[in-house]
């Protein structure tokens, strides 16, 4: 843990830096939701005990089921009787199973699992120089890793516009008001369609993009990367996601836990992995996003900063290892 934390400073003094000393980092405060949850002290099950690291046959893998829709695709992803407890039909089935077999049939249902270790570091960005846009910064990401990046940007002076959907906000403001007040309140709040032309207007002058949706949901809403980056060519695109933006994991969801444990962001006991905090994936890639769109704004480049949760895990992990 000493040499994660020590990891996570060098990260803030890097932000610190690249922010002009604007930014005031704190780990403790970054890495911390607040008093608004009841977390418990993590291990192999996460602090807010939606997610579990669980045995397989030859190995271990982190899944979670915070929401009812997970829950109720457990059955069919296990084969247990419907009326048997999700987690005493998750335990039960992967004792029996491979983690490759169980991992592979829950992604292809679309549940937040992943194999411990599986992902690797973020790759360097490809970015491209030449003119960028005046305009805000256009933060549509909801929950905590991407309006972290989003408050880091505002922290050092750029303006950022948080965008939510009439009819699906962010429920941060709902389940975790202080949190959401710490993330969201030096930005200025707007309601939009997203798949409006006003939202198109607004993406059309702005100087960044925050998103933390998958490619294909995003791509629904019109907003798929030939179109923006044809509407605005200067675009600055941090795009947050759980397994990466491109190939195979573009399709898959995860969470800070399940992500953090994809990363390899665990303690080992002899053989048994434990959670080390709280959705730590979260905090660290807003930090991670934060990072690399500031130095990217700096030096005047544009394109799409691709940036998960599983691989800034696993970039914390080898830098910490």
């Amino acid at each position: 843990m000493t040499r994660l934390t020590d990891a996570i400073a060098r990260a803030g003094d890097r932000l610190v830096e690249v922010s002009g000393n604007r930014i005031r980092f704190d780990a403790q405060r970054a890495l911390a939701r607040g008093d608004e949850l009841a977390l418990a002290d993590p291990g192999l099950w996460s602090p807010n005990r939606h997610c579990r690291l669980v045995r397989c046959r030859d190995g271990w893998m982190a899944i979670s089921l915070a929401r009812d829709d997970d829950r109720d695709l457990v059955p069919a992803w296990t084969g247990a009787a419907s009326d048997t407890d999700p987690w005493d039909a998750v335990i039960a089935a992967a004792a029996r199973r491979s983690a490759a077999e169980m991992v592979a049939a829950g992604v292809y249902l679309h549940l937040p699992v992943a194999l411990v270790g599986e992902a690797s570091p973020l790759a360097a960005p490809c970015l491209i120089k030449g003119a960028t846009p005046a305009g805000p910064v256009v933060d549509l990401s909801a929950l905590w890793a991407g309006p972290y990046c989003g408050a880091l940007i505002a922290e050092a002076g750029y303006p950022v516009i948080k965008i939510e959907s009439p009819d699906r906000p962010d429920p941060t403001a709902r389940h975790t008001p202080k949190l959401d007040a710490r993330l969201n309140s030096a930005k200025t709040r707007r309601r939009m369609a997203l798949d409006g032309a006003d939202l198109l207007e607004t993406i059309a002058t702005a100087r960044a993009l925050i998103t933390s949706g998958r490619p294909r949901a995003l791509a629904r809403l019109g907003l798929d990367e030939t179109r923006l980056f044809a509407l605005n060519p200067g675009l600055l695109w941090i795009a947050i996601t759980a397994h990466g933006w491109r190939g195979d994991g573009a399709m898959r969801v995860g969470f800070g836990d399940d992500c953090a444990a994809a990363g390899g962001l665990v303690r080992w006991e002899e053989s048994t992995p434990h959670f080390v905090g709280d959705a730590l994936a979260d905090p660290l890639t807003g930090l991670m996003g934060a990072t690399l769109a500031l130095e990217a704004l700096a030096e005047g480049r544009h394109g799409l900063l691709d940036v998960s949760l599983a691989g800034t895990a696993a970039t914390f992990a080898g830098a910490s290892a």
